[in-house]
């Protein structure tokens, strides 16, 4: 009987103990709800992966891939994963800008597909400086969110201004650039085009249109809008944009996809298959765009 007791204390204890550790850590629960195995491969590899296969595909990548700090004039530098493509003449370059998430997996395996496709892809970490200790997205962590709504419009034309002086002189680029953003990224990207005048194009997904019409008077690039249909909050900016650049003779092409979601690239398996019909349809027209104006 003595024995059964200390038995049954003893594991008591170990069951309290494991409950308290499963209280006191945040990731016990997802670690033990996650599923352990393979995620299904991709049906396409000729569209960037999805966030889920991300890392798989950057690990599998034969292209040279690296990171550089990026120098501003203040001293200040940005923190760049580059891709190149395996070509033998010289490539057209572009900026990948970041969702408010900050430089994530997803980001640069969208990066890596643009050099698969033939061009210099350079994916900066705008949140470079802004962690502890000067660290950027992974030193912030969950805080990259609320950090990210810091950066003034100043600042982040001033940071995209540094890398696309850094890709300009890159050995093996042709001189022109191009840029592409989502979510956060895409009126970043949009909002890019109005600032810099010698930009040779721009890829807006998901993001807001500039409601100044000044501001997009300066617009020299063509533009490319990408939108997922269920997504009210961004596609009501699109119409007024549209109206005024058309006005102004500027060149904005925009499609709107039925049944696509808000960041319908990072889940293409979202909203029965509407989000991958849309990336099946706006991944080419990036391309074509790029293809055409940075040749």
């Amino acid at each position: 009987m003595l024995r059964c007791a200390v038995v049954s204390v003893l594991a008591m204890f170990v069951f309290v103990a494991v409950d308290s550790k499963a209280q006191s850590d945040p990731h016990t629960e997802h670690a033990m709800t996650e599923p352990s195995y393979p995620a299904p491969a991709p049906a396409d590899d000729t569209l960037p992966p999805d966030a889920e296969h991300a890392k798989d595909a950057l690990s599998k990548s034969p292209r040279h891939q690296e990171w550089v700090d990026v120098q501003m004039p203040d001293g200040q530098k940005i923190t760049t994963f580059v891709v190149y493509p395996e070509r033998k003449d010289k490539a057209g370059a572009v900026i990948v800008i970041h969702e408010i998430f900050g430089l994530s997996e997803w980001i640069r395996g969208v990066a890596d597909q643009l050099a698969k496709d033939g061009f210099i892809a350079l994916a900066p970490d705008l949140l470079s400086g802004k962690g502890p200790k000067g660290g950027g997205t992974a030193e912030l962590g969950e805080e990259a969110t609320k950090v990210i709504r810091s950066l003034t419009p100043d600042e982040v034309i001033a940071r995209l201004n540094a890398v696309r002086d850094f890709a300009l002189k890159v050995p093996a680029a042709n001189g022109k650039l191009g840029v592409v953003g989502f979510c956060w990224g895409g009126s970043q990207s949009f909002n890019y085009a109005v600032a810099q005048p010698k930009l040779n194009a721009a890829v807006v997904y998901y993001g807001t249109a500039p409601s100044d019409s000044a501001a997009l008077a300066r617009i020299n690039a063509p533009v490319l809008g990408l939108f997922g249909g269920d997504d009210a909050r961004v596609n009501a900016t699109i119409p007024p944009a549209e109206a005024e650049l058309k006005k102004l003779g500027k060149t904005f092409t925009q499609h709107v996809f039925d049944g696509a979601g808000h960041g319908f690239l990072r889940q293409q398996t979202g909203r029965d298959g509407a989000n991958m019909r849309a990336t099946e349809k706006a991944w080419p027209a990036t391309l074509a765009l790029f293809s055409e104006q940075l040749k």
